[in-house]
């Protein structure tokens, strides 16, 4: 008698579930050994480099714990301008200080794009923003959305920066005025909610209302802070899932909740988008009957954006979908949220600790003769931008970034390193599939690039730029270069 397995109305029989079976275990083993081999014979194993205290995590865990970000730091002044760590299952990648290597990983986009896994997850969690999509693809959304980031739309959202930065100052002032003794505020806590409600209503027109205890509680902001409470850097589960897909499906707690949170992003994106696309129709019918870029003017940056992407003079086949243009969203609030909250908490911090910067900038904060100043006017503040400068140059809110190689290549050295065995290289062998970390934070505390007081706060050293910058990418050097994130730390800080 032949036994069978029901699924609804399809009838398995046993050999076939065998067959499935046995199909999958022998997908999963090549899977293994693949990533074994790839593991164990990539070139980058003749590279010193620490010990790897997990063989499941690497030196994952003990790098996300890491006080300020400081293990790397420790490593290159051990191991010199290059060591290579461990990542998931013993995975090497390197990681390098060297000018010419960052200056080869940098430029040669295509050979050493973002990992394509990571940026495949959060593209089908989010939406394909500006920060999950690469290539083409990538090309296309900054054609579209690069008159929303121009000068003159910046300078148009200064208001919005200036209008939720005076009301945390009172809030502050409130709470102190209500006290006799020393009052003690969570000043990052509180930077948190006021670059949340300034990232809404610049980034999409949303209100947040996060720095208002009586306001209505925001659906948006509870699924954005529960998708990043549900992603964990160092998850197993999500490195399988890139593997696995079919994983994702498993039905868990944390599964449930993350999806559902993503479930609500996406939601309540979509509806953000359908009214802000009707009413820029609306409004285009009533002037002229159509939109274009020169017209970009608006609240908000998604308002440019689509304006920007119906603009008649976009040939068809450049614009965005409206799921594409969804995408932005969790792109707007990624990018300018809790990066920009923990750099102006670290501002705060480093002003406190030196009172003689602190003291020079309050002078010259004190010339300006409103207290609500446009862009230009704080952009004429040179005492002001050296300090942003100093601030995203010793606490870098992205302290790292990751490349992978898309084939077998030797990334070139301004000086030979010595392997394991005492062997000297002028160039690094590395495989396809390799990782290359490009350490931020590590060279922006760098003594060889910026001297012995690298670990000072100091505005004054933006007045010489160290000549070992120029033969890397400005945007790592000049953090100041993103002009919205500039905005919003400079509206934060004055």
């Amino acid at each position: 008698m032949a036994y069978s397995f029901v699924l609804k109305d399809l009838s398995l029989k046993t050999p076939d579930v065998l067959m499935v079976f046995f199909s999958l275990l022998a997908y999963g083993l090549w899977r293994v050994c693949r990533l074994l081999s790839f593991i164990y014979t990539s070139p980058l194993r003749l590279l010193p480099g620490p010990s790897a205290p997990s063989f499941f995590y690497g030196n994952l865990i003990e790098i996300d714990e890491a006080e300020n970000s400081a293990l790397p730091d420790q490593w290159f002044e051990q191991y010199g301008t290059h060591f290579v760590d461990h990542e998931f299952f013993m995975t090497p990648r390197l990681w390098s200080l060297d000018p010419q290597a960052i200056h080869y990983v940098l430029t040669h986009h295509e050979d050493y794009p973002h990992p394509a896994a990571s940026l495949k997850f959060l593209a089908q969690a989010l939406g394909k923003g500006l920060l999950f999509v690469q290539g083409e693809e990538h090309r296309q959304q900054r054609r579209i959305m690069n008159p929303a980031f121009g000068p003159a739309q910046i300078r148009d959202l200064t208001p919005i920066f200036l209008q939720k930065a005076t009301l945390l100052r009172d809030i502050w002032a409130t709470v102190i005025s209500q006290s006799e003794g020393p009052v003690r505020v969570n000043v990052n806590h509180d930077l948190s909610k006021t670059t949340l409600d300034i990232i809404g209503v610049a980034g999409f027109g949303y209100d947040f209302h996060a720095l208002d205890p009586e306001g209505p509680p925001s659906e948006l902001n509870l699924a954005f802070r529960q998708f990043l409470g549900k992603a964990p850097s160092t998850s197993l589960k999500i490195y399988f899932a890139t593997f696995f897909p079919m994983l994702r499906l498993l039905p868990n707690k944390h599964t449930k909740t993350f999806n559902a949170a993503t479930a609500v992003i996406r939601r309540v994106g979509a509806q953000l988008v359908t009214d802000k696309k009707a009413s820029t129709m609306r409004a285009a019918k009533e002037k002229h009957d159509h939109v274009e870029r020169k017209d970009l003017q608006g609240r908000d940056l998604l308002t440019l954006l689509i304006k920007a992407n119906l603009a008649t003079d976009v040939p068809e086949s450049q614009r965005l979908s409206d799921a594409d243009v969804t995408g932005q969203i969790p792109t707007f609030l990624l990018a300018g949220h809790e990066t920009t909250s923990t750099a102006t908490t670290w501002a705060l911090y480093a002003l406190c600790k030196t009172p003689e910067v602190q003291k020079k900038l309050r002078k010259e904060l004190l010339t300006v003769p409103t207290e609500t100043p446009t862009m230009d006017e704080l952009s004429a503040l040179p005492y002001l931008d050296k300090v942003v400068r100093e601030t995203l140059r010793l606490h870098s809110p992205l302290t790292a970034l990751v490349r992978q190689a898309r084939k077998d290549d030797v990334i070139p050295l301004s000086k030979p390193v010595v392997d394991r065995y005492g062997k000297e290289h002028h160039g690094i062998r590395i495989a396809k599939g390799n990782k290359v970390v490009i350490p931020i934070i590590a060279m922006h505390r760098s003594k060889e690039i910026w001297g012995e007081d690298a670990l000072d706060f100091k505005p004054e050293r933006w007045d010489h730029t160290p000549s070992p910058l120029c033969p890397v990418s400005g945007d790592i050097f000049s953090p100041s270069s993103a002009a919205h994130g500039h905005a919003l730390a400079t509206g934060s800080l004055s």
